[in-house]
């Protein structure tokens, strides 16, 4: 998959992202095979939409550059159009809110943690989601996810205090 999107699929507008995206599920099915830990289907596809997420808000990123500037930051940057990219990432982005919550109260999570109360965690997802669409529409802030959680105190304190409050969740 990585030789065939590297070769041309990367080129093929749409189909660059869901690839992305499906090597983050590869990736922590493949954890998840490595380590014995079952996975919830509903981590997969939270996995999955959000690595979609933010492939999208990078595509939205690369098409403001090249409408601004005119630089192509990747080829296939004409394939695509602003006004679906916001619509695509704000539906991804909820859908991603969506699939959080439902693992959060999935019943082999809930069973295999010991813990009902998961879905706390959820505010944090939420906020951090609606941060980053904050950053990505009204400051066109959306190019390099890392160097965005680097630099930006919100989306900070939203890992932060996902961390805190699942740590306090799970080990009470």
């Amino acid at each position: 998959m990585n030789i065939a999107y590297c070769l041309k699929l990367k080129q093929m507008a749409l189909l660059d992202v869901l690839i992305i995206a499906m090597g983050f599920v590869m990736r922590i099915v493949a954890g998840s095979q490595a380590s014995g830990i079952a996975l919830s289907p509903w981590i997969v596809i939270t996995t999955f939409l959000l690595a979609l997420f933010l492939a999208l808000a990078k595509r939205r990123d690369d098409v403001v550059i090249f409408q601004t500037s005119g630089i192509k930051v990747r080829k296939n940057v004409e394939r695509y159009d602003l006004v679906f990219l916001n619509l695509a990432v704000a539906m991804v982005g909820s859908a991603t809110i969506v699939c959080y919550m439902l693992y959060t109260i999935s019943p082999d999570v809930v069973g295999r943690l010991g813990c009902p109360h998961l879905y706390a965690t959820s505010i944090f997802v939420l906020a951090g989601i609606l941060r980053y669409m904050q950053l990505a529409f009204a400051s066109n802030k959306c190019g390099s996810p890392t160097r965005v959680l680097l630099h930006d105190c919100g989306l900070q304190l939203c890992v932060v205090g996902w961390i805190i409050v699942f740590a306090i969740i799970l080990y009470r």
